[in-house]
């Protein structure tokens, strides 16, 4: 796993190899292998310096998750994570100096390397990247990272990378201070042993083991860092509502560990480690985050028999705002786009939304004028459906209508190759219903993107009755071709994630009419970690679309309709006060063009105060477990797997990663304490709080979702 040579001039030089996995990684078998090199480098006196090294594609990618995962109580922690921790300090004792030739990317555990050898040189390439990204994960770097690069950099701009996981190319690390030089990708090695060669023997001792030595910016007790970490912890605070404990565990890293030795500050990112790698929200972010991710993304749930799709240009009808992200969209990712409309103006406007998304990204440095030309130039604007004729796939982005849905199937069937694939982007038609039109039902397929298209990564994938699985698995291929995660629903109306998210939105405007004060909703969203709380949100994607919506269903299902308790308030928010969201400039808030928002005060006339109010926490669990109720329905009844629900929900509606999930809340949560909560509930409100019999008899035998 490390390669060991020793040249003629005294210098070793240990080279990464993790042959038995994808990269080069930290677990307890490449650990050890690094520690033995050390030694025998630190223990061997014609050793006059040392390089670190990689042989493959990137330097180190960090710790092995398998091996972190795993974990079950401290003392497994201090044994994960001790042995590379002492073995970095080891080098940076041993007098000899170390130099990392970073060839690829260093994040986590293999930028830590790189922070206690004496030099830093990177290859002069853009798509590497430096980092310390534990946190996204629900952790923290625990060899060293916490106080190693606070003594380097300084406190102030240290914290970003600790607190928020970011990352720096080569230019953006050197400039930070994080690496010594950025040098050309064929000169890595040579200059690595010209500054070995070169080095005084004062380089090899770190400045922090210097008696002189001084904080960059100030140390911890001076008054701008103090000032840092009061502002940090309340902005803190603020963006987690403390469900995130490793980033206050960071901070109490850099806090406390920055006022003693560097010792005693590994020894305190040791502990803070342990706390975090047992938690039930680090699990859960590991295994929501990383593998549950990773096998979406990897499609682990494509049907294995159908040879993948190649997709070099395709149509988009309708150039409104989503037709327009997804043109957008997919010219970025390199494929030629027909956009069509009905007039050549909407067509062109919609590539002009387009154009204003790139002309930003020139302005702020991202791309330069010949990508932007290249991308907008790939874009077809036209008004004619025989230029469908040579395209792979077409979407249909039109309205929410069936009939213009129809019109558009008949007449974009009637010009598309035979194998070609017709996508329908509703957000809560049923396919079954859409594709009667259609002369070809195994090629239709829902392919169900979120506004912004350009943003949102999520799409749902929705199979029809007549979809065959290999439409499935190219619609598949077409998902990672322009870089979105795809997940697979079964076909029923809203499909999974609308169906499941509905009920925070839904379940705040029930509350209100039952008098519930509209600020308690509020801050108990907030508190739940949810990224918006839920009558804001209502404001921001409609009051008036799911008006739309309720009438729409009303429609569909005739006398079958079951009035739900919230029908009233978008009836009356809609028909009686006007009030259709924030585009309206007045929804469930008011939108000041001179100040924040703030809601609407006609909201106690309207919807007077019961004498008697629930508690936080009783706000709360209808928010949250509402959502989990309906995802569980979704997986009882075959409409999704547990992992794509899971994986929809925190892509599609920002459903907190610390639960792990929508149905993760329910393995943390603790299945007997969700029905028990539940069945109380819905001795009030049947409808919603029905525990379906999935989770019951899951329940009964002891089975849990992960």
């Amino acid at each position: 796993m490390i390669d060991y040579q020793l040249d003629a001039d005294g210098l070793a030089t240990l080279t990464w190899n993790v042959a038995d996995r994808p990269m080069n990684v930290l677990n307890q078998a490449s650990i050890a292998a690094f520690t033995k090199a050390v030694e025998r480098a630190i223990s061997d006196p014609s050793v006059k310096g040392v390089i670190v090294t990689s042989s493959r594609p990137e330097f180190v990618a960090g710790g092995d998750l398998d091996l972190i995962r795993n974990i079950r109580d401290v003392a497994q922690s201090m044994d994960c994570s001790g042995p590379v921790s002492r073995i970095l300090r080891r080098l940076e004792t041993s007098k000899k100096p170390f130099v990392a030739a970073v060839n690829g990317s260093a994040l986590g555990g293999g930028l830590e390397i790189c922070l206690a050898c004496h030099y830093r040189i990177v290859a002069d390439d853009p798509n590497i990247q430096l980092g310390l990204p534990e946190v996204t994960i629900g952790l923290l770097p625990a060899a060293g990272g916490t106080q190693r690069l606070p003594r380097m950099i300084g406190i102030k701009k240290a914290l970003p990378y600790l607190l928020e996981g970011r990352k720096a190319d080569p230019a953006k690390a050197f400039e930070a201070g994080i690496v010594d030089a950025v040098v050309p990708s064929s000169e890595l090695l040579s200059r690595a042993r010209a500054w070995l060669l070169s080095a005084p023997a004062e380089a090899a001792i770190k400045p922090w083991d210097r008696k002189d030595f001084r904080f960059p910016g100030g140390s911890p007790q001076s008054p701008g860092p103090i000032q840092i970490f009061f502002g940090a912890s309340g902005a803190l605070l603020a963006k987690t509502q403390g469900n995130y404990p490793a980033q206050e565990a960071i901070l109490a890293c850099v806090y406390d560990g920055c006022q003693v030795d560097i010792d005693s500050g590994l020894k305190i990112e040791q502990r803070q480690f342990a706390r975090l790698a047992i938690s039930q929200s680090t699990k859960n972010m590991i295994r929501v985050l990383f593998y549950d991710m990773n096998d979406a993304n990897r499609l682990a749930g494509r049907p294995k028999d159908v040879p993948k799709r190649s997709f070099k240009k395709v149509a988009i009808l309708g150039a409104g705002m989503m037709g327009a992200g997804l043109a957008h969209v997919a010219s970025t990712a390199g494929l030629e786009v027909v956009l069509l409309d009905v007039s050549g103006d909407a067509a062109e406007k919609g590539k002009a939304y387009g154009a204003a998304i790139l002309e930003g990204q020139v302005a702020r440095g991202r791309i330069d004028e010949s990508v932007r030309d290249a991308t907008l130039g790939r874009v077809i604007p036209t008004t004619n459906y025989s230029d469908l004729a040579d395209c792979d796939l077409v979407i249909e982005a039109v309205f929410e209508d069936r009939a213009i849905k129809a019109e558009v199937t008949r007449k974009a069937e009637a010009a598309m190759r035979v194998d070609a694939i017709f996508a329908s982007n509703t957000s809560t038609l049923p396919i079954g219903g859409l594709a009667t039109v259609s002369k070809r039902p195994a090629r239709f397929v829902g392919m169900h993107f979120f506004s912004p298209a350009e943003k949102m990564p999520l799409v749902e994938i929705i199979r029809g009755a007549g979809t065959s699985e290999e439409t499935i698995a190219e619609a598949l291929d077409f998902a990672r071709r322009i870089r979105k995660t795809p997940i697979v629903v079964n076909d029923c109306p809203s499909f999974y994630a609308n169906r499941a998210f509905a009920m925070y939105p839904y379940e705040a405007m029930t509350m209100l009419a039952e008098g519930v004060n509209p600020n308690l909703i509020e801050n108990a969203g907030r508190k739940a970690g949810m990224p918006m709380p839920p009558l804001a949100l209502i404001d921001e994607v409609s009051v008036e679309l799911l008006y739309k919506a309720m009438k729409q269903a009303r429609a569909d299902q005739g006398s079958s309709y079951c009035a739900q308790p919230q029908d009233a308030v978008l009836i009356a928010m809609v028909e009686q006060f006007g009030r259709l969201g924030r585009k309206a400039g007045r929804g469930f808030y008011d939108y000041p063009s001179d100040g924040e928002r703030k809601l609407w005060t006609g909201l106690t006339e309207h919807f007077p105060r019961a004498e008697k109010q629930p508690s936080v926490e009783e706000v709360h669990e209808r928010l949250m477990y509402s959502q989990s109720l309906e995802a569980a329905r979704c997986v009882g009844e075959g409409i999704v797997s547990v992992r794509d629900a899971d994986i929809g929900s925190l892509l599609g509606w920002g459903f907190p990663s610390f639960l792990g999930g929508v149905l993760g809340q329910i393995d943390t949560v603790g299945l007997p304490q969700m029905i028990t909560v539940c069945d109380r509930l819905a001795q009030h409100m049947p409808e919603r709080y029905a525990v379906p019999q999935i989770l019951r008899d899951m329940a009964a035998s002891g089975r849990t979702f992960h």
